[in-house]
């Protein structure tokens, strides 16, 4: 039996399996490349050499494919952070974690993905760069629910390495978060500045996030910003977090 997570290879299934791979794999490299509303079913299925009643056969939508292109990757990353985070919890005996800590156990894994081609790696970022962008509302929401669980658990600890923030600008401040990881992992504007301030380090992902870390930290434990003269209403929590 496969653990969670565990790269099969595709020249390892047979039948059904192999052919609903070589769906996901088709429909992960087109939506990346084009995203969501430019890929049509039809390109997807002559990339994985499939006819059209597979597609409906193994996910019943362009909508339900890409899902199950997000989900594949997206529920094993977000299971290493949690258990990451349960670990380093566990190690601290009930005391609150530094927020360096639990920064690392948020960053760690999608470094880990970003250096694996078999489950994804840089192309799978990119194409959630793509979807978090994606004004579709069923992506928006999609993304919501699956990260709901994840987000939930870093907010908690969070909440308690930093107890004077009130839960409405934690809320805030872990959206930015995410939405600045994301940008950072998926997009081309990052490499192209490392690539013109030091070539060597274009392709060195531990050296970005290492950059990355020290900016979220810093907009983590910043004081609370003075709302006094905003406008009514605008200081809700954010509607989804990423």
């Amino acid at each position: 039996m496969s653990t969670i997570g565990e790269v099969i290879p595709l020249s390892a299934l047979r039948g059904a399996a192999a052919t609903k791979a070589r769906i996901l794999d088709a429909a992960e490299a087109l939506f990346m490349e084009h995203g969501f509303e430019a890929t049509s079913l039809r390109s997807i299925t002559a990339t994985a050499a499939v006819n059209l009643a597979a597609v409906n056969y193994h996910f019943g939508s362009k909508e339900e494919l890409f899902q199950a292109v997000l989900t594949r990757r997206l529920d094993p990353m977000n299971q290493a952070r949690v258990s990451l985070l349960d670990k380093l919890e566990a190690d601290a005996a009930a005391q609150p974690l530094a927020c360096e800590q639990i920064l690392t156990a948020l960053l760690t894994p999608a470094l880990t993905l970003a250096r694996d081609p078999q489950r994804g790696g840089k192309n799978f970022l990119k194409l959630l760069g793509r979807a978090y962008a994606d004004p579709a509302p069923f992506i928006r929401q999609f993304l919501s629910e699956q990260y709901a669980q994840m987000i939930a658990r870093f907010k908690a600890a969070f909440g308690r390495a930093l107890p004077q923030l009130p839960r409405k600008e934690l809320s805030w401040r872990l959206h930015f978060i995410m939405g600045a990881l994301s940008y950072t992992l998926a997009g081309t504007d990052a490499l192209k500045l490392i690539a013109e301030l030091n070539p060597l380090e274009t392709d060195n992902d531990e050296i970005l996030l290492r950059r990355l870390a020290p900016f979220l930290l810093a907009g983590l434990t910043a004081p609370l910003p003075d709302l006094s003269d905003a406008t009514r209403g605008v200081d809700a929590e954010p509607v989804r977090a990423r």
